[in-house]
């Protein structure tokens, strides 16, 4: 795909808040994360996720038919459930991008939860919605509303997050409904040019890959952009790229965002190199494996190891493709 040279520094969205972040702040917080990101020189431009409690709550806090709970679940988020189908309240992030465009000329890059994920993680049995899928579905509804009109605002890369594809269990869905529901929200009536919409399907490769299901994900869900792991070149990160169609952009998540040590820049070139033999590189990005504070009030880093992170996906890609971005 030609114009993928636009967002060829990506990063997942989520970034280490300020320590003194409230409700109040969250404006001047964006403002100063728009600078950071253009200081870094990336490609892309998010709000953080700064007015955000974790990766879901742009859906969880902006629809109605779903409760918070007290529990926490085994992947430590807070739990919530789905009580009735939802209905969206309005826009759900389309405010803050109307003001990230005020603060640059870069298009903004907004990540949503799938809603397969959501669907998997909220639905349970006997609160009156008949299933799993037909929850899937309503807010699959709801998140292809969103992007239609992220799209109408500027928004030109859209990534839907769902870390359960690349496992075997996803909880009250069915391998075959979860890439069902998440490729309603994935397709667009109209798509302008450069519109790219990415799927995340997890943070790391899982032991093997299964070809066959691999195949069946990229074939049913219709995504542009595919964000797959490339923290250790093994086989199973490979096999990933290897089953991508020839017409998908690929980003690479090739610097670890749980950990502060720095990643030795040969080392991922190399593997980058091995990914040149089995994609065209020119349809390929480099991101951070995943967001650095998918959770407020975990960051998996500091603020300046974050820092470094981010510069150092920036001088790979100056070293895989020159300054041509």
């Amino acid at each position: 795909m030609a114009d993928t040279f636009n967002y060829r520094i990506d990063h997942h969205g989520s970034l280490v808040r300020p320590t003194d972040l409230d409700a109040t702040g969250a404006d001047q917080a964006v403002q100063d994360a728009v600078v950071f990101q253009r200081k870094l020189r990336s490609t892309v431009v998010t709000d953080g996720d700064f007015p955000r409690e974790d990766f879901r709550s742009a859906v969880l806090d902006g629809v109605s038919g779903l409760r918070r709970t007290d529990e926490t679940g085994p992947d430590g988020l807070v739990r919530w459930v789905a009580e009735s189908l939802p209905k969206a309240n309005g826009p759900l992030v389309a405010d803050w991008v109307t003001r990230l465009t005020e603060l640059t000329v870069l298009a903004p890059k907004v990540s949503l939860p799938s809603p397969a994920y959501l669907a998997a993680t909220t639905f349970q049995p006997g609160l009156g919605i008949g299933s799993a899928r037909e929850l899937g579905e309503a807010l699959a509804e709801i998140i292809a509303t969103e992007t239609a009109l992220l799209v109408s605002k500027g928004v030109r890369l859209i990534q839907l997050n769902n870390p359960l594809l690349l496992d075997a269990d996803l909880g009250a869905l069915s391998y075959e409904d979860a890439l069902a529901v998440d490729a309603l929200a994935v397709r667009l009536d109209e798509r302008p040019e450069g519109v790219r919409i990415g799927v995340c399907p997890g943070w790391t490769a899982p032991a093997e890959v299964d070809r066959a299901r691999v195949e069946k994900l990229y074939g049913e869900i219709p995504a542009d952009r595919w964000i797959l792991p490339l923290l250790e070149g093994t086989e199973p990160e490979l096999d990933l790229i290897r089953a991508l169609p020839e017409d998908r952009d690929v980003c690479l998540g090739v610097v670890d965002a749980t950990v502060p040590d720095l990643e030795d820049l040969d080392t991922v070139l190399a593997r980058i190199d091995a990914v040149g033999e089995l994609k065209d590189l020119e349809d390929a990005a480099l991101s951070p494996s995943r967001g650095f504070a998918d959770v407020a009030s975990r960051p998996l880093l500091t603020t300046e190891e974050q820092r470094k992170k981010l510069v150092l996906v920036e001088t790979l890609a100056r070293y895989v493709w020159g300054n041509e971005f």
